[in-house]
């Protein structure tokens, strides 16, 4: 097995943002198994086995059985309940004020599962313990392998109880971790032949299509995406991100930060403040839709709300943590397209 260096990105305030980019790290970019759907076997359904997964480190997790305590970060999870597969613990944004699910934890019953940290640098080891876990799975935004939400002042203990599976979702399109995704559901005992995972791939291949022939059609209407908070804007740039990465392939166009400020932050955004916020014409914005960062409609400077995309209501939602399922990605597709296709030409 390979040995992984664990650790957390330093770049704290950003993550508590949000930023425009789905992390709070500037890394650089790592391997993929050349996109492949496979690496992981089993033999037979859940508690069977022997289990093994080649992971995005290149790392090999090996089992006696397929594992039945899986304990995941939230989104990882939300995933392979779309694959039928129930994780036992989660860590990572589960819930929001009020205790409703956060919107990471896709359809998951937050109630069905043990919550081990729902912050940032929040993990509770001893819950996680208690929970016997067989195997620890999050996703990986550098190419030193580090896990997503696993603190790095208790990432050696947490080694300690479990072996550990990443999926990368750093410098590559979303097609390539949905597909790894759907192979270690399967190496989990998923029935992928399911009619619900069959039509939902089918989905996604058709909402691809159909978002390319928009961009095709619509060259000229330019996209942003965004992110508030409450001193800083933040306009994302797609080299680095999954979801605007796979859009840009597809003929998307979109605006970029500056050259400077992407070499600034390593390449993934600029910041803006409010009274900059136009510094950039754009006829959609798409803008960042996890709980850390503030909604459209509770921005209320000036500045945002005399922006011709905002005045022509031509603001949509962004996930730049996209849940790995085909199931919840190709409605983003589908949303884009829609926002292309009727958009008004106003920058």
């Amino acid at each position: 097995m390979t040995d992984v260096r664990l650790s957390r990105p330093t770049r704290r305030g950003i993550l508590a943002v949000g930023g425009a980019l789905g992390l709070g790290a500037v890394l650089a970019a790592c391997g993929d198994e050349k996109g492949s759907a496979g690496g992981g076997s089993s033999a037979g359904k859940k508690g069977s086995g022997p289990w093994s997964f080649k992971d995005d480190r290149g790392t090999t997790v090996k089992l006696d059985k397929i594992p039945a305590n899986i304990v995941a970060f939230t989104g990882v999870g939300a995933a392979l309940y779309d694959y039928g597969i129930q994780v036992k613990g989660v860590f990572g944004p589960t819930t929001v004020k009020g205790g409703k699910p956060d919107v990471q934890a896709g359809d998951m019953d937050v109630s069905k599962v043990t919550v081990i940290g729902n912050e940032w640098g929040k993990f509770n080891i001893e819950k996680y313990a208690s929970l016997a876990p067989d195997v620890l799975i999050t996703t990986m935004f550098d190419a030193a392998g580090t896990l997503w939400y696993v603190p790095e002042e208790s990432a050696k203990k947490i080694a300690k109880l479990a072996p550990s599976a990443g999926i990368s979702v750093f410098d590559r399109k979303l097609d390539q971790p949905l597909q790894r995704m759907y192979a270690l559901a399967e190496s989990l005992g998923a029935d992928l032949k399911a009619a619900k995972v069959v039509a939902a791939k089918k989905r996604f291949e058709d909402a691809a299509a159909r978002l390319r022939k928009a961009a095709k059609a619509h060259p000229d209407i330019k996209v942003l995406a965004g992110s508030a908070s409450p001193d800083i804007f933040y306009v994302s740039g797609t080299d680095l991100s999954i979801d605007l990465e796979y859009f840009k392939s597809l003929g998307v166009n979109f605006v970029e930060p500056t050259a400077a400020a992407k070499k600034a932050s390593g390449g993934w955004f600029e910041n803006l403040s409010w009274e900059n916020v136009d510094q950039h014409k754009a006829d959609i914005i798409m803008m960042d839709d996890r709980a850390q960062a503030i909604q459209p409609d509770a921005i209320e400077e000036a500045t945002w709300k005399k922006l011709p995309a905002v005045k022509a209501g031509q603001v949509i939602p962004r996930s730049p943590e996209p849940i790995l399922s085909y199931d919840k990605c190709a409605p983003l597709l589908e949303n884009l397209a829609k926002a292309i296709e009727t958009a008004k030409k106003v920058s």
